[in-house]
């Protein structure tokens, strides 16, 4: 089975200089899946073939029509745009451009959109983290009533939506279905597997720390970890170099924003019970009253975000990145952080996205073996001291399929089938073994990735295993993801550059949030679901009620727990 990104270009070639309406149809619908898909599929050729014919006739009345859709620019996405956009075109006769920018370009652009009402894009790929802000503005199609009325002619009886793992993270309070996902990946725990289990090093961390060396519960035992590898001698396993504990990035740039919207403020403990999200804390510290309206960001309203938790959680993240890590680590950003792990001189990462999942088992790489397999491991985050039973634990990107109002119907309707054919189970086990990111229940459960899964490190155990459900994208309370999100990075930069203390920036942070959300208010532009902002209470006031925010804790540094890594997998199977 040939499953990389290479093997298809010739192929997405191919069907680029045959397509077009005067060619579109079943035999190049058969082409692509002789050459592409083969029994790369949940569906048997017979469906496969059902399934494409379906297309070919939906299809027909947008024959030589010009689309334009974008997304980010992530492995699943350049094989959507480089292969799967040429098969399309070839089989229905639209003509699709897939416009690859960066994740904070694709917010702009729809921003602008919403903004101006001016169709820039006929469809978006853009996270579900905006699923409150597509909610409250309510400027994006709702597919509930897209499918059931206007769009139902161009949506596939075999789309099977229960099938998709993500379609509860689109979902409004009103029970709407907003965007339909494309793709998903989790930050989990990394960690050199083969580190851990060497007998040198299990006797050395349990003579100095008094427990086994595992896959840390709490960040306690992430933190004796980080100590213990960073600086440590490790030519006994041939390695060269010196050995940091701990990755991490710390440049203020847009992408150190989403380190920390990402859930980082929920593994600490900073929100409420509750998933997908916390309520009536979520991970953002944004406070909700019963109709599911903001009410405020600073304790002082009710909120968290500059809490004692939060300032615990970004005064952790600095020591570990100024004590553990790689020096250059401070003035990097997200995509210059994350091959480091790969490189082979880090012992483990905290913050570890599965998107670098393709990348990290290139066989080439010094975190491989000769076999195939890994020489890593991916495992549930840790959790901080304010954690407790019931909340989540980590983040989902779920990078999803939105058509906007201001598109019109004909070409919603044809970048919408265009949105189902990628996302399509004919399609989605090819895709998501070049760019291992799922979406669909069926694809997981595939007997492909139970072959696979020993050379993926814990992707395919993770996603197969109960404890997924607790990682999990941001939430509704956030009622203007665009505007909200770039306060993150401006005011925790700050933090990290030592320009403030860690409770100093994150009280203009929740202070700068409280004030969008205000002027949101006054407005008026979100009606009845928009922000409407508590009185300040003072925080002795909300630190004495139940729940978030929380009290500081006496001591913040809990007994350390580890597990055994094997015996963690075993107990998902």
């Amino acid at each position: 089975m040939n499953l990389t990104l290479k093997s298809t270009t010739a192929l997405g070639l191919a069907l680029t200089l045959m397509s077009g309406p005067a060619f579109a149809g079943m035999d190049e619908a058969r082409a692509f899946l002789d050459s592409e898909i083969g029994d790369t599929s949940v569906l048997t050729r017979e469906e496969q073939e059902a399934e494409m014919q379906w297309f070919v006739d939906a299809a027909q009345p947008f024959a030589g029509m010009d689309i334009r859709v974008v997304s980010e620019t992530i492995t699943t996405h350049e094989y959507e745009a480089k292969v799967l956009a040429p098969a399309f075109t070839a089989i229905t006769g639209i003509q699709v451009t897939h416009d690859l920018i960066g994740e904070g370009d694709v917010v702009e652009k729809l921003q602008t959109q919403m903004q101006s009402g001016e169709n820039i894009y006929d469809a978006y790929v853009n996270d579900s983290d905006l699923i409150g802000t597509h909610w409250r503005y309510q400027q994006v199609r709702n597919l509930t009533d897209w499918i059931a009325g206007e769009g139902g002619d161009v949506t596939n009886p075999g789309l099977d939506l229960d099938d998709f793992i993500g379609t509860e993270f689109t979902t409004a309070p009103d029970g709407k279905l907003y965007q339909l996902p494309d793709q998903q990946f989790a930050n989990l725990y990394w960690f050199r597997y083969d580190w851990f289990n060497d007998e040198k090093n299990k006797a050395d961390f349990k003579a100095a720390y008094g427990y086994d060396l595992g896959v840390p519960v709490n960040w306690s035992a992430y933190e004796d970890i980080a100590e213990f590898f960073t600086g440590r001698d490790l030519s006994h396993l041939g390695v060269e170099g010196e050995v940091f504990g701990n990755m991490d990035y710390g440049k203020k740039d847009p992408s150190l924003g989403w380190r920390y919207t990402d859930a980082w403020m929920s593994m600490a403990g900073m929100g409420d019970v509750g998933e997908p999200n916390g309520l009536p804390v979520d991970e953002w510290g944004i406070r909700v009253n019963e109709n599911s309206q903001p009410v405020g960001a600073c304790v002082a309203r009710g909120g968290a975000a500059n809490s004692p938790a939060a300032v615990y959680a970004v005064e952790k993240a600095i020591e570990w990145l100024q004590k553990y890590s790689p020096p250059a680590a401070q003035g990097m950003t997200f995509s210059e952080a994350g091959p480091i792990p790969a490189q082979g001189n880090v012992a483990q990462q905290m913050f570890w996205y599965t998107a670098f999942t393709a990348a990290s088992v290139e066989p080439d790489l010094p975190v491989m073996n000769e076999d195939g397999t890994p020489k890593w491991r991916m495992a549930p985050s840790p959790h901080g001291a304010y954690w407790q039973d019931g909340m989540k634990v980590g983040y989902q990107d779920v990078g999803s399929w939105t058509l906007m109002k201001s598109t019109p119907v004909d070409r919603a309707k044809a970048a919408w089938l265009y949105a189902q054919f990628v996302t399509s189970k004919t399609i989605d086990v090819k895709k998501s073994h070049v760019g291992l990111t799922f979406v669909r229940e069926s694809t997981i459960q595939h007997d492909s990735f139970t072959e696979r899964a020993p050379k993926l490190g814990g992707l395919v155990e993770f996603y197969r295993s109960p404890a997924r459900t607790q990682w999990s994208p941001t939430g509704t309370n956030v009622p203007d993801y665009p505007k909200l999100a770039q306060l993150w990075w401006q005011n925790i930069g700050d933090a990290m550059s030592g320009a403030k203390t860690a409770k100093e920036a994150l009280d203009s942070l929740c202070s700068d949030m409280e004030n969008v959300m205000a002027r949101l208010e006054r407005a008026g532009v979100q009606g009845d679901i928009g922000p409407v902002m508590n009185d300040e209470q003072g925080e002795d006031y909300w630190l004495a009620q139940p729940g978030s925010p929380k009290p500081k804790l006496e001591n913040e540094e809990e007994e350390p727990i580890t597990v055994s890594y094997d015996e963690l997998i075993a107990s998902w199977k």
